[in-house]
């Protein structure tokens, strides 16, 4: 998740030794200059711009400091892969509510040189103890909220071997070099804004009940003030754990054991009246861990190729059947009316299926080449009418054997899936990009921090259905032993002709989608510019009876038009926070992120021109 959306964090009575510190601002300063430890002097925190264009390679995230790291590794020569991981790692300093070493993600690359795209599945896994009942008792689901902030949610976290993989495979440095700036970064401190103290002013209540959380974001056991400089020296010194140990620290050392011991014992404060269950995470699930080397989705739109990811993520798939919905409707022509009900009936009908058919294809038979299939799509695509609006839930269709407007039992609604994320977009000077979606799910994660190592544990199993929705339908996303959550995120690629077009991807939970999808049609169907189609208002229709507005919309014409049809909407104040780059016709990269979205994003390039 990013800034704006952070977690508040509950406060502790006091800081413990060793935790984030925060130091007042001079009075009248909003960002208060940040001591350079190498050279003695305060430096200026990095100024925010949602848009940059240039040569020499391109960054664009939520947050100024994170973008900054990256532009830093690609100025010292470093490729989209080492910057990647350099952002991703300041995005644990600066973002910690909604990523870090303690969750999990999904990367993917697009290499110059072989003018070919690979990813991987850096999601985290459920405890190789985990049934189908793990969210149950007594036959009942946990309350989403109690399953949220326990051990029970906390499954092996991926990101580190991510790190490494990525690193290792695709990389010119090695993790120590690139994890520098986010260690400088955690020693030296990043300015508290306004939606890093509302974040953790929203979950105060809950981070309260554990002393290392409390005693890292609360210092003094107060809320962080705006303007305030905010230090983590226990993660300045984990990150140096993982220089110079490598990922082994994390999956088979100390740094595990911490893990382990706090799923299993979490460390609840003294008196207080939260239950928190413990958790199933053993140093046996730790060490089978890995990182997924897989193959991406793949569909052709409008003469492009489009790239995304494959399942465990149900990202790729979902956006390019949608796509494929919408490839016989020239939404150019059409009116904003016209071209948002195609967009939001191909998205009803593409999460209908999603929801029956996509989980951990390691436990589950996960039909993906049917899914992306243009004649799949085109057997859902005619149940789209120009006079009428589809009922959800609605059923899904059998991409393995595909008829005309069939269906293949009976609907069950969307299951909830968290919002909270982080989301960030790199290209280099030799013309390889990353688009990489990492997480901890919840803004705030399991509100665990692992004592004295600087860093929230994600709740991402929560991502799992706690029970079918209806018990006559098959859910894949039940949990299992070892097995991985459905996630929608969906990092995408577009190349033409083996070359790069766009790249861009988005938090939001299950609205990560609709955000990817709405943006990519808004740029190569309607014709805006990458960063208005980032900033353009959206809708999110996830097979369900109601579709979610931005107030831009809720408050237009548009909304009585589409009701008209027989639409129904509810209102949604934000909805996803998009980074993206695209490479120009002259050679230069274009960086785009949000205008206003969770307090806006940072867009950087090495030589601006």
């Amino acid at each position: 998740m990013t800034r704006a959306r952070r977690l508040t964090v509950l406060g502790a009575a006091a800081a413990l030794a060793g935790s984030m510190v925060a130091i007042p601002a001079a009075a009248g300063s909003a960002a208060p200059p940040r001591p350079d430890a190498a050279r003695g002097r305060a430096t200026a925190a990095p100024e925010k711009s949602p848009v940059a264009v240039g040569y020499g390679g391109a960054v664009s995230s939520v947050d100024a400091d994170a973008s900054a790291a990256g532009i830093s590794v690609l100025r010292k020569g470093g490729n989209a892969v080492d910057a990647a991981v350099a952002t991703a790692a300041a995005l644990g300093v600066t973002e910690p509510y909604s990523s870090g070493i303690g969750g999990g993600g999904y990367f993917v690359y697009y290499q110059a040189g072989s003018h070919s795209i690979r990813t991987l599945d850096g999601r985290e896994t459920a405890p190789r103890s985990a049934g189908k009942d793990l969210f149950l008792e007594h036959g009942t689901p946990l309350p989403f909220d109690q399953a949220v902030t326990s051990g029970l949610g906390v499954g092996t976290p991926g990101t580190p071997a991510t790190w490494d993989t990525a690193l290792r495979t695709w990389g010119s440095r090695s993790l120590g070099q690139v994890l520098g700036p986010a260690r400088k970064l955690a020693a030296d401190g990043f300015t508290v804004d306004a939606t890093f103290r509302q974040q953790t002013a929203d979950n105060e209540a809950r981070f309260r009940d554990f002393p290392a959380t409390a005693g890292l974001f609360l210092p003094g056991g107060k809320l962080p003030a705006v303007g305030s400089t905010m230090k983590n020296p226990d993660l300045a010194r984990t990150y140096g754990e993982l220089a110079n140990k490598g990922v082994g620290a994390l999956y088979d050392g100390a740094l595990g054991r911490d893990i382990v011991r706090t799923v299993r014992k979490p460390p609840v404060r003294p008196g207080s009246t939260r239950r928190v269950r413990p958790g199933k995470l053993t140093a046996a699930d730790l060490r089978a861990y890995r990182a997924l080397s897989q193959a991406p989705t793949h569909t052709r739109y409008r003469g492009l190729d489009v790239y995304g990811m494959a399942p465990s993520s149900s990202g790729g798939t979902t956006v390019a059947e949608a796509l494929n919905i919408l490839e016989k409707s020239d939404l150019s022509r059409l009116s904003e009316q016209q071209y948002l009900h195609r967009y939001l009936e191909a998205s009803r009908i593409a999460f209908a299926d999603r929801g029956r058919w996509v989980g951990d294809p390691a436990q589950e038979n996960v039909p993906t080449k049917g899914l992306t299939s243009q004649r799949f799509a085109d057997s859902r695509a005619c149940l789209i009418r120009d006079d009428k609006v589809l009922t959800s839930p609605l059923a899904p269709g059998d991409p393995r054997h595909p008829k005309p407007c069939g269906s293949a039992g009976k609907a069950a609604p969307t299951t909830y899936e968290g919002q909270n994320t982080t989301h960030l977009t790199v290209a280099d000077k030799w013309g390889n990009v990353v688009a990489y979606t990492l997480t901890i799910e919840q803004t705030g994660g399991s509100g665990m921090v692992v004592p004295g190592r600087g860093f929230l544990l994600n709740n991402e199993l929560t991502d799992f259905s706690f029970a079918p929705a209806d018990p006559a339908v098959h859910d894949p996303n039940l949990p299992g032993p070892g097995k991985r959550p459905r996630s929608s995120i969906s990092p995408t690629i577009v190349l033409r002709h083996g070359r790069p077009v766009v790249a861009l991807g988005s938090p939001g939970g299950a609205t990560i989608i609709t955000t990817v999808l709405q943006t990519l049609v808004n740029h190569l169907d309607r014709g805006m510019p990458l960063a208005d189609a980032i900033a353009a208002p959206r809708a999110s229709q996830r097979n369900a009876a109601q579709t979610e507005l931005e107030p831009a919309l809720w408050n237009s014409p548009l909304r009585t038009q589409l009701e008209a049809l027989g639409h129904a909407f509810k209102p949604n104040p934000e909805i996803g926070a998009a980074t993206g780059v695209q490479r120009l016709p002259d050679g230069r990269w274009l960086a785009a992120a949000e205008k206003v979205r969770r307090g806006g994003g940072s867009a950087m390039v090495v030589h601006p021109n």
